[in-house]
């Protein structure tokens, strides 16, 4: 390939990606592939005459501006799945881009990279990828502080995690090998300042000689190999013996929880930390231990602190006890040190169980932990075998797919149960007690919402009266439901002095009306009904004395009919989709004309029938007054001349 067509490719992909970049349309990727096609010269050297195009738009021209370059790393991305550049370069793009931007805008631009990690981890992309991404993760690694850029670490960390395979061994630790780098740093106590401090409610002694002896501890947890050594045994027996001995001499409460106890010294002294020390240890801002001497007898009062401790003891030994691969011959426990492991063990846990709150789910929780921990290590000694599918749990090909039952959208069930006047609440209960009553205000007006007992019957009722607060309510209910509540005292002067005589004479008053009120209803009823037999005597010698001779009632008095079964179905096809409306004005509920919509084929005739046969006043004369009064001029034509058809056979 000479150097003119090397040239003139890459001006012309110059061209095209410029284009691209200024206005929001896709790039032409068939464009390019036909520049490639054309040009004439090796295919190797015309793929860098592309990768050229790219390297110098994105890093000349575009630097700066985020989207662009975010834009023509996907245009390189689709260029390389047609084989016009090398796999590889749209990382190497992303490569050069990260070593020379800043760390804000690295973060950002890792946004892109975290978004097509299923691009990078496809098959076309995967080999030829994955030491690029590794180098590239690796080197924005080193560049940041694992303390200031604590949550960009983590996000890269995720990204490897995701896009390499589970049983990738370069992110495994396969030999066991433990991070010794992971000191914790604790002061001396000079033995001038002796730090000696009692805890409430405990004898236990906060001193120099366990302050030293609990950070300590540290030094096993971070190597446990040293306690395969004699010596180191024996410091680590004795000094755990001290240590667990300090936690049960000094329990929480299960009401204090995670909170910090009170101690002789106020919180204000023991953070009083020397400033200088302050100053030197700023820059730890990762999760560490703080092992300033004063702060020892708070950390103690700490649940959450007393469980870190004792789970660092329960991983130690699991390990101690563990079958690792890459163990040497040595490093075994004796059965006299395998006894002392198992004792150790069951006070640690007792420990935990009695460590506020919720201390007994804590500890079937990190039991449930380290038995999976078995798991991974029985997995690490058979030297990281891929995990595969069971044979038979994929299924068959042809087979049908399993159904599932798919879940209604929440605007669905609403709809449904509007169309039948019902509410859904989403929940099953809710919804029962919601759609009881279809009006909610009038079931609270229900008499079975009223639960205060009569005046009488709580005066009345002896049971009642043993209650201490009997007075205060029966006044209340005098005040509620009688009006002699004001009037009952005579002169109004007068002064109560128990309330138990002021209810006493209230219930007789009353007793004493009640009597006077049947009296009078009893004497008013008899009254009604001598003059209700009167007239009906009256009319019936009237009646009789037209019939001997020979008279006719008032000809405009005309006898009221009920309709036939045929006329109300001839009334129903003449009230057509009005029905409802007559049915409100006949005295039907709303609930009550839903069901008949929605039970019955010809629910206005339902109704009519039900409303001849139930009200009194049913007749044709009160339907064509009720049909008139809404304008129904179709139905009011129908009603009249079955009226007048009745008028002319009476006649």
């Amino acid at each position: 390939m000479t150097k003119s067509n090397f040239i003139l490719l890459q001006q012309g992909v110059l061209n095209i990606l410029k284009k691209a970049t200024k206005s929001k349309h896709e790039a032409d990727i068939e464009g390019i592939k036909t520049l490639f096609d054309d040009n004439k010269g090796n295919e190797t050297e015309k793929k860098l005459a592309i990768e050229h195009a790219l390297r110098e738009l994105i890093m000349k021209t575009h630097i700066n501006d985020m989207q662009a370059i975010e834009k023509l790393i996907e245009i390189s991305i689709a260029i390389a799945k047609i084989e016009l550049i090398s796999p590889y370069s749209p990382v190497v793009l992303l490569v050069d881009v990260f070593d020379v931007k800043t760390l804000d805008h690295c973060e950002n631009l890792f946004m892109f990279v975290e978004k097509n990690v299923h691009v990078f981890k496809g098959e076309h992309f995967f080999t030829p990828c994955k030491n690029h991404l590794l180098r590239m993760c690796n080197d924005l690694l080193r560049r940041l502080s694992r303390s200031q850029n604590t949550v960009f670490c983590g996000r890269i960390l995720l990204f490897l995690a995701k896009f390499f395979p589970f049983s990738e061994r370069s992110g495994l630790n396969i030999i066991s090998e433990f991070n010794v780098e992971n000191i914790t740093e604790f002061g001396s106590v000079d033995g001038d300042d002796p730090m000696e401090e009692t805890l409430e409610d405990s004898s236990l002694k906060v001193d120099r000689h366990l302050y030293m002896k609990f950070w300590g501890l540290q030094e096993f947890f971070r190597c446990p190999n040293n306690c395969y050594d004699f010596t180191q045994w024996k410091k680590f027996t004795s000094t755990s013996t001290d240590v667990l001995a300090a936690f049960k001499s000094f329990k929480l409460e299960e009401s204090s929880g995670s909170k910090q106890m009170k101690t002789t010294k106020t919180t204000e002294e023991a953070m009083n930390i020397d400033n200088e020390k302050v100053e030197e240890s700023s820059g730890h801002f990762f999760a560490k231990f703080l092992t300033n001497p004063k702060l020892l007898s708070l950390q103690l009062s700490d649940s959450n602190f007393r469980r870190t401790v004792l789970v660092q003891y329960l991983i130690l030994f699991q390990y101690l006890t563990a079958t690792v691969k890459f163990k040497s011959e040595k490093d075994q426990l004796n059965s006299t040190q395998q006894e002392w492991l198992q004792e150790t063990e069951l006070s640690v846990y007792k420990l935990l169980s009695e460590t506020p709150p919720n201390g007994k789910e804590f500890v079937e929780t990190i039991k449930h932990i380290l038995k999976r921990e078995e798991m991974w290590n029985n997995w690490k000694n058979e030297s990281c075998k891929e995990i595969q599918r069971p044979v038979g749990s994929e299924p068959k090909a042809g087979s049908e797919p399993a159904t599932t039952n798919k879940r209604k959208y929440l605007g669905d069930t609403i709809a449904e149960a509007t169309k039948v006047g019902k509410f859904d609440l989403g929940n099953s209960e809710l919804t029962r007690l919601w759609n009881l009553c279809p009006d909610n205000l009038q079931a609270c007006k229900g008499s079975d919402r009223n639960f205060l007992p009569s005046l009488e019957s709580y005066l009345d009722n002896p049971k009642e009266k043993n209650d201490p607060t009997y007075e205060w309510r029966a006044l209340r209910l005098v005040s509620r439901q009688s009006s002699h509540f004001f009037t009952i005292l005579s002169p109004p002067n007068e002064k109560i002095e128990k309330i138990s005589d002021y209810l006493k004479s209230f219930h007789q008053k009353i007793q004493k009306d009640k009597g006077e009120m049947e009296a009078k209803l009893e004497a008013n009823n008899n009254t009604e009904l001598q003059i209700e037999q009167e007239q009906a005597e009256h009319f019936t010698e009237d009646a009789g004395d037209g019939i001997e001779d020979g008279e006719v009632a008032d000809e405009n008095i005309h006898k009221t009919t009920t309709a036939t079964p045929e006329q109300i179905v001839e009334i129903s096809k003449a009230l057509g989709d009005d029905w409802k409306k007559l049915g409100v004005k006949l005295g039907y509920t709303s609930d009550v004309l839903e069901f008949y919509a929605s039970k019955e084929k010809e629910p206005c005739v339902k109704m009519l029938s039900s409303w001849m046969e139930e009200d009194d006043d049913a007749n044709l004369d009160n339907l064509l007054y009720t049909i008139e009064g809404l304008k129904l001029e179709k139905a009011v034509e129908v009603v009249k001349k079955m009226v007048g058809s009745e008028d002319d056979q009476q006649e």
